[in-house]
């Protein structure tokens, strides 16, 4: 399928270099290098360019070209990288299916997007992928990376081509590039659009406003087909390597920090609180670590203090969304100040590359220092949700991207994200903003983690809840942690009840499932009273 047109002369004349276009000439650059650390085996940036080389001849012999709809669903392996840059030479639309999502999911996904092609590891999915062959009726096409029952071998098919230069798609920078598909935390989840255009903004401005260290050994723990390939291309850009774990283990990462000197890491939340907590963490030398990049959901304020205190001014938040992906703010880390707690509660500011306002729900800019919706114009913002206009029409109202973050902005600059809009909760007739209890809930020393959630409530409309996961060794009161809230916030923010747990459960993506955690307490209808 080839549903992208080709360019002319004169578009190709004025077109900006594209991000893939920039991974060729690294590789070029840095061939002699090493790229890749991963299941023991090192890669110079040659090797890298040689099997993307292989892997985009090999799919292009199956007649996949520009425009062709394909999807990757793998563990942490060598082969990602490939498919992932042959796709990009090929100048498919791309997509990836989260490792951890379930069979419904996947076949959704799929007959959404109108994937033909599915490359997938056969080590973990290959019952995965004769399951979805049967019941995605538009699937043609299964590659697998080495010998399947369900799919060709696409290493074996590879192999069988001499490696080239990676010459970049003729496309139209404002083509779909590739897809995302949104948590789904309301409704079915949708496939965000991401321009060639708008990939290589998002790289531009990983390299002009992130801080990378000097050298760069980045570690990778997070799914390489989702948030460890953002960082793959600006680590090449630089000449530096990466470093693959197979998934997320404290220790493990902390091996890993100390054996390979890494300087540079992204963690969601919950990671670095899981290396807070580690009995190991003391065991190993961290001291090569330069930058931790965090972000995906929002994080407590009081942990982070603890985490700079334990490992010094290295943090570096990024604030986006698959719609506008990665990077509408940053806080950088001299920003991380502990003489200015409250400065840890903030997403940064806004990076030049992009317009950002906050909105009242005419399109109108609020006063500063009130909230009003993130709302975001600028090359990073996607082209819409995949066949659904009326969606993308309410997402791009006024003329804006709105992000259904609901902030405050400061005389400085800095961005406070209050809450989702959608999270927001009515208790009688007022407006409680969960994360704002959520922050003044792990101040306490006894908590790791707390998520608020509105209740029904016959009384109130909806109750404010808290559930609360404690540290290892401690407890604490209900009635403490409800009499912390009301003196920090007051009485109509206090959890009516409190709920202890184990641990709140996560999103594929690593963030806080609300929508999970209330199932709990609404059952199947309206979750809003």
């Amino acid at each position: 399928m080839n549903t992208e047109s080709h360019v002319d002369d004169t578009d190709l004349l004025y077109r900006e270099p594209l991000a893939v276009d920039l991974l060729g000439k690294a590789l070029e650059r840095y061939a002699d290098r090493t790229a890749v650390h991963i299941d023991d085996a090192t890669l110079t940036y040659r090797d890298v360019r040689d099997q993307i080389s292989r892997f985009a001849q090999a799919l292009a012999s199956a007649g996949l070209g520009v425009g062709s709809p394909v999807a990757v669903l793998s563990a942490n392996r060598p082969e990602v990288i490939f498919a992932q840059g042959a796709n990009n030479v090929n100048g498919s639309r791309a997509m990836a299916l989260h490792p951890m999502g379930s069979l419904d999911d996947h076949a959704y996904v799929l007959e959404d997007a109108g994937v033909e092609t599915l490359i997938f590891d056969p080590a973990g999915f290959d019952e995965r992928a004769a399951q979805l062959r049967e019941k995605v009726p538009g699937l043609q096409n299964l590659f697998s990376f080495g010998p399947s029952e369900a799919g060709t071998d696409l290493i074996e098919r590879a192999a069988g081509f001499v490696p080239d230069r990676l010459n970049p798609p003729e496309v139209d920078p404002d083509a779909t590039m590739s897809l995302a598909y949104t948590g789904g935390t309301t409704g079915k989840p949708k496939g965000v659009e991401m321009s060639f255009r708008g990939s290589a903004t998002m790289l531009r401005i990983q390299m002009t406003e992130w801080e990378w260290p000097d050298e760069v050994r980045f570690l990778v723990c997070t799914p390489l087909s989702h948030a460890g390939a953002a960082f793959w291309n600006p680590t090449a850009q630089q000449g530096g390597s990466i470093v693959v774990l197979p998934y997320f283990h404290p220790t493990k990462v902390l091996e890993a920090i100390e054996k390979y000197k890494i300087t540079a890491t992204m963690l969601v939340p919950t990671m670095l609180y899981a290396l807070l907590d580690s009995p190991d963490l003391d065991k190993y030398d961290l001291s090569s670590l330069k930058t931790v990049f965090y972000g995906a959901s929002a994080i407590s304020p009081t942990r982070l203090a603890e985490a700079v205190e334990k490992f010094g001014p290295i943090f570096f938040q990024f604030y986006g969304q698959a719609e506008s992906p990665m990077t509408i703010s940053v806080l950088r880390r001299a920003d991380h100040d502990l003489s200015k707690p409250e400065r840890l509660a903030s997403c940064g500011r806004p990076v030049p590359w992009l317009n950002v306002a906050l909105l009242d729900e005419k399109g109108n800019e609020v006063p500063q220092g009130e909230p009003g919706e993130v709302c975001v114009r600028g090359p990073l913002v996607m082209n819409g949700y995949l066949n659904k206009p009326e969606q993308t029409a309410e997402a791009t109202e006024f003329g804006w991207l709105h992000t259904g973050d609901i902030a405050r902005q400061d005389e400085e600059g800095f961005l406070y994200i209050v809450d989702r809009k959608k999270d927001m909760i009515v208790s009688g007739g007022f407006n409680v903003y969960p994360r704002e209890v959520e922050d003044v809930l792990s101040a306490h020393p006894a908590v790791s983690a707390a998520a608020v959630i509105g209740v029904p409530d016959e009384k109130w409309g909806e109750a404010v809840k808290a559930v609360v996961v404690l540290r290892n060794g401690q407890s604490v009161a209900v009635e403490d942690l409800q009499a912390l809230v009301k003196d920090r916030k007051g009485a109509v923010y206090t959890p009516k009840t409190v709920d202890f747990a184990d641990s709140i459960p996560l999103s594929p993506l690593g963030k806080p499932d609300k929508k999970a955690l209330r199932a709990q307490y609404w059952g199947e209808g309206r979750q809003v009273n």
